[in-house]
């Protein structure tokens, strides 16, 4: 163990301005135009990559009405749609393909963001062509168990999971309170590489009072504003009772809700006077995020949550649960308000003590926007940069990183 932990110290300082191209293969089961959290991280990575001079070549399902041939950097496997979720697809396995694939075109290291069908032979592939791997932890499969009715499967999915993440060289989390979470599960080599957010992007500036008037508020009238989709994972319970709390105590709050999901018609007979504007994109969603005024993130099941940094880079005053990327970005009373995890009656009275209390909520969602504008995705790549640096030098030498306890991460570049 000490050998391990003095080699791979060895391997930080080494990497310390080192300056070269690396060959990723990306592993994904979604990547936009598709619209959530994993699928957006995954693109910002990519992006960041490829800006240092990296090559990545992505592999991902195919597409509604996308052709098989097309972007030569891209391979592109067949994929299954998710109930629910048509606009979503399950990468279907294809480990011969890229067994031949990175047999004729070898990668340095394999980089899988997802954990489905696709990443399993991906997975598959690289061991048998002795293909150094990093994975990612995105979603918490084994929490959505309880919210299907399938509460049983808990276990199983978490023995997968870890028998997947485990034969990898390093598992990154976003946040230190998962890393621990999954390193008392029996998680190994578990790394913390956060997230982003683009401030040019989502910015107070794009606050929009024509777009506002759509919803038939005025400059006076607090928008309750919900960003993500609309399933039961999300607790919109939750969301429903705040709602009701603020409503009942500031007449003039409307409720705005960006996003779809099979949840969305049962919400919409609760709440038929709430504004669904359904899914946005780009500057669009932007100025969806900006003509907010309080924004309300009831999930308990998130490994981060990027709207919580997007809702306060958009200067909006954030109601959240204390986890995940709320506990970490988020100062109670400062920058935003947050509830103990799955309070749910404290997280009503917050959103309607805010929602009543306009002064409050601008100088909550001013302090929001400077904090998160520190939080740009430069860094985050460059986290990402030295960790693939650090697992293609393992592959070669054949050094089990993911046995050795957690080291911080050394910048790839000077």
């Amino acid at each position: 163990m000490c050998r391990a932990m003095h080699t791979d110290a060895i391997m930080f300082e080494e990497l310390s301005g080192v300056q070269r191209s690396l060959r990723i293969a990306v592993v994904t089961e979604t990547y936009p135009p598709e619209v959530n959290g994993v699928a957006g991280t995954a693109a910002r990575f990519v992006e960041g990559l490829r800006a240092q001079g990296h090559q990545i070549q992505l592999v991902r399902p195919r597409q509604k009405e996308e052709l098989p041939e097309g972007n030569p950097d891209e391979v592109l496997v067949r994929g299954l749609v998710i109930p629910n979720y048509p606009s979503l697809k399950l990468g279907l396995p294809a480990r011969r393909a890229l067994e031949r694939l990175w047999s004729l075109r070898r990668p340095d290291v394999v980089h899988i963001v997802t954990e489905g069908p696709l990443g399993w032979s991906a997975l598959q592939a690289a061991e048998k062509l002795k293909l150094p791997v990093v994975s990612d932890f995105r979603t918490n499969f084994h929490a959505y168990s309880a919210h299907y009715g399938v509460g049983w499967l808990k276990k199983p999915i978490l023995a997968y999971l870890r028998k997947f993440h485990n034969r990898t060289l390093f598992t990154l989390v976003p946040t230190d309170p998962i890393r621990n979470d999954l390193a008392g599960l029996g998680f190994r080599g578990l790394r913390v590489i956060a997230r982003g957010v683009d401030t040019k992007l989502f910015n107070p500036a794009r606050r929009d009072e024509s777009l506002r008037a759509t919803w038939g508020v005025g400059p006076n009238d607090p928008v309750l504003l919900h960003v993500g989709r609309l399933a039961a994972e999300k607790n919109l319970a939750c969301l429903a009772d705040a709602w009701q709390a603020a409503w009942s105590r500031t007449p003039n709050a409307r409720l705005v809700m960006v996003g779809d999901g099979p949840e969305r018609r049962a919400f919409q007979q609760r709440f038929p006077d709430a504004i669904f504007a359904g899914v946005r994109k780009g500057e669009d969603l932007a100025a969806h995020f900006a003509s907010g005024d309080i924004f309300l993130f009831p999930s308990l099941t998130e490994t981060y949550g990027n709207v919580t940094l997007e809702a306060m880079a958009s200067g909006l005053a954030v109601v959240a649960f204390g986890y995940a990327a709320a506990a970490e970005v988020i100062r109670h009373g400062s920058s935003g308000l947050l509830a103990p995890y799955g309070h749910t009656e404290s997280f009503a009275r917050l959103a309607a003590g805010l929602a009543a209390a306009p002064a409050r909520a601008i100088q909550l969602g001013a302090q929001a926007r400077y904090e998160a504008a520190g939080r740009g995705w430069t860094k985050v790549v460059e986290q990402l940069e030295a960790t693939l640096l650090i697992a293609a030098d393992a592959g070669t030498s054949g050094i089990k990183l993911n046995q050795a306890p957690f080291l911080p991460l050394t910048k790839a570049r000077a």
